[in-house]
């Protein structure tokens, strides 16, 4: 096996080890609130504590990862995060819970902090599209196998044994990652300076274009986690559909491994500018359509979720084209911002849903991805 396919593969598991772990608990949101006696919005915070401990440790891991390796932090965060998966049921009380779900987001923060810095230094400009695009698509598989699985287990066992089914897929995930990943052939160790990391950091925001990334991330990750913790109660409740059968729901993950890995032809095509845009405009329109019937309901999610995989593959690639320098610095930004979005806005629209009908809700939804889609369309800095 060459090289840069073992490299491609790799990074094909780090996004299921990394995603299978994060959301665990999105699909299970209905079952923690009658085991637990969370309120929707408390039980949410299981997802957003993940996210956000992962978006408080991205830059510290990716610092790490300029003295120590990128190769190096990404394997032991992967495989630490599927160690503390494990740990995650013992938990007896909903807070505890929350708590362990956000030390376990902690944990895993160096894969994604330093696998786009990776493919960025290893791979040349003509294999980064597609190496990119197969490492989001992994990210999507990893997101439906870390739901459907605790899903599917929880019809024979209790929400403990779901999250242990889980845990045990990531860590065979992270292993087959330590396995695959080849050494890094063009990585120099840095001295770890705060202050200088600290101004690369900040330097990127001075970029508008890469600030427009930035806003990207933290916006469309927050609208697609905010639909995905809430429509399950949605099928639930107002469509009637079992709690089984509501969890096959995240099987639309699927159109997300076709888009991401779709994107970089479009690219090539129509550029970064217009795929941008209209994978963010498809996911405006998907998130309206879940206000009709059923079917046009899961039609609109397809779609919603097929518009933010190509989104983000297409934006999280640019940032590597685009950064020149301190691209580590610039990768971890995009993922802080990425993921703090996820727990940010996860949680304000776990307020909104708690407290207004769908159509609110959706309205949020629909306004975030039509937002970032006018900004792609007017950043006169974009270029391809």
């Amino acid at each position: 096996m060459s090289r840069n396919r073992r490299a491609t593969l790799a990074m094909l598991f780090v996004g299921m080890a990394v995603f299978s772990g994060l959301y665990t608990t999105q699909a299970m949101l209905p079952v923690l609130v009658d085991a637990l006696g969370l309120s929707s919005a408390q039980a949410a915070l299981t997802v957003s504590a993940a996210t956000g401990g992962l978006a408080l440790c991205v830059v510290p891991a990716s610092i790490l990862s300029e003295r120590f390796g990128r190769g190096r932090v990404l394997i032991i965060s992967a495989l630490a995060a599927a160690g503390l998966g494990l740990v995650v049921p013992f938990a007896h009380t909903g807070w505890q819970l929350i708590f362990l779900r956000g030390a376990q987001g902690a944990v895993m923060a160096g894969a994604p902090a330093t696998a786009m810095a990776w493919l960025a230094e290893e791979l040349d400009s003509r294999a980064l599209p597609k190496a990119m695009g197969i490492y989001v698509a992994g990210t999507s598989v990893g997101g439906l196998t870390g739901r459907l699985i605790p899903t599917a287990v929880a019809e024979v066992s209790d929400w403990r044994g779901a999250l242990w089914a889980s845990a045990a897929a990531s860590l065979l995930f992270a292993l087959i990652v330590a396995l695959l990943l080849p050494p890094q052939e063009h990585f120099r160790p840095k001295k770890i300076r705060v202050g200088t990391e600290t101004q690369a950091l900040l330097a990127h925001w001075k970029n508008p274009e890469l600030a427009a990334f930035f806003i990207t991330a933290f916006l469309t990750m927050g609208a697609f986690v905010s639909l995905y913790n809430f429509i399950g109660f949605r099928l639930i409740d107002h469509f009637g559909i079992p709690p089984v059968i509501a969890g096959l729901v995240f099987v639309i993950y699927l159109s997300g491994t076709w888009s991401s890995a779709k994107a970089g032809s479009l690219i090539t095509r129509y550029g970064r500018r217009s795929t941008l845009a209209g994978a963010l405009m498809l996911m405006a329109a998907g998130a309206l359509a879940t206000l009709g019937p059923l079917w046009v309901a899961l039609a609109g999610l397809l779609a919603f979720t097929a518009g933010f995989f190509a989104a983000h593959s297409t934006a999280s690639g640019w940032v590597g084209a685009a950064a020149t320098h301190d691209r580590a610095e610039a990768s971890s930004m995009y993922i802080f911002s990425y993921y703090l979005g996820s727990s940010v806005v996860g949680a304000a629209t776990g307020w909104v849903f708690g407290v207004a009908p769908w159509g609110v809700f959706v309205a949020v939804i629909t306004a975030l991805s039509a937002a970032v889609a006018l900004l792609a369309l007017l950043a006169g800095s974009f270029s391809d």
